[in-house]
């Protein structure tokens, strides 16, 4: 059975998130301690956002759709249909109701028995981890001002993070519906945009700009978090390296692309200049070995 590994280096930009209706007079980006030091982060949730809106925005068949015009998710079909919908073969679903009850049906103050409640779940077949920025948070903060009702001015500022991040991927594409979706997931994810929350309206470009992937019969992915960025703004996989020098990652499984991995190359490693070129020739070895039409 064939695994599929990545681990993704985005372009560099200036992270922020706008200022929601609720918001206090700071405006924070979410941080973690990481190697000792304090850098950004941005959440699962976020990227798994992306990619279904990026799948909804190219034509695929998605079950929970966004509208820009009322700001929230409607459901195309409410009892989901991984063998129809993108989202729900590749993400999962859960749908928990509790038991309805008629008053005859009312549980006696000795008992305290209730009927159960249904549960209607399947597994996201992608898993992914959380973004986390190549450099430490120095604490930029912009401050800026809104004007109100009766000619009041609200002072408030935005944390701000210039940087790359990075995140890794995991799916067994034999455990989706449609074996053929694991395609489209290498598309998003080698293409995402809009990755902020749905308040957020900077523009931050989250696509890859160096990548890494794995198809492997391996359970293990062994290769997140591998790029490096030194002070210089030197991009490398060092880690990476490190893991084909001692034998635990056979080269002939990666197909990597961009900044920082044309060392590879001498280990054996498939290697292209761009992330693209890498996300395509992965497709046709996984086409081939998936028997995909």
């Amino acid at each position: 059975m064939f695994h599929l590994f990545g681990n993704i280096l985005t372009h560099h930009g200036a992270a922020a998130n706008n200022r929601g209706e609720n918001e206090g007079n700071i405006t924070p980006l979410q941080k973690l301690e990481w190697k000792g030091n304090t850098h950004t982060t941005v959440s699962a949730e976020a990227i798994r956002w992306a990619l279904r809106y990026y799948w909804q925005r190219v034509g695929c068949n998605v079950n929970r759709r966004w509208s820009d015009e009322t700001n929230q998710f409607s459901f195309t079909d409410p009892g989901f249909d991984p063998a129809k919908f993108i989202d729900d073969d590749v993400l999962g679903f859960m749908r928990v109701e509790g038991a309805k009850l008629e008053n005859s049906e009312e549980p006696s103050k000795a008992t305290r028995k209730r009927p159960k409640g249904t549960k209607v779940n399947r597994r996201g077949v992608l898993e992914v981890n959380r973004a986390i920025s190549t450099t430490p948070f120095v604490g930029d903060i912009t401050f800026n001002a809104v004007s109100g009702e009766k000619g009041r001015t609200s002072l408030y500022g935005t944390e701000v993070h210039a940087t790359r991040y990075q995140y890794g991927f995991a799916m067994t594409p034999e455990r989706l519906s449609t074996k053929s979706h694991v395609l489209a997931v290498l598309d998003g994810l080698v293409s995402l945009s809009d990755v902020a929350g749905n308040h957020a309206r900077f523009l931050y470009d989250f696509s890859a700009e160096s990548i890494v992937l794995r198809w492997t019969h391996d359970f293990s992915p062994r290769l997140l978090y591998c790029f490096k960025q030194d002070e210089a703004e030197t991009l490398s996989a060092i880690d990476l390296i490190h893991r084909i020098e001692a034998g635990d990652i056979d080269p002939k499984e990666l197909w990597v692309g961009g900044k920082g991995t044309r060392n590879l190359e001498d280990w054996g490693a498939h290697v292209f200049p761009g992330v693209k070129a890498a996300v395509e020739a992965l497709k046709q070895t996984i086409s081939r070995d998936m028997q995909l039409s």
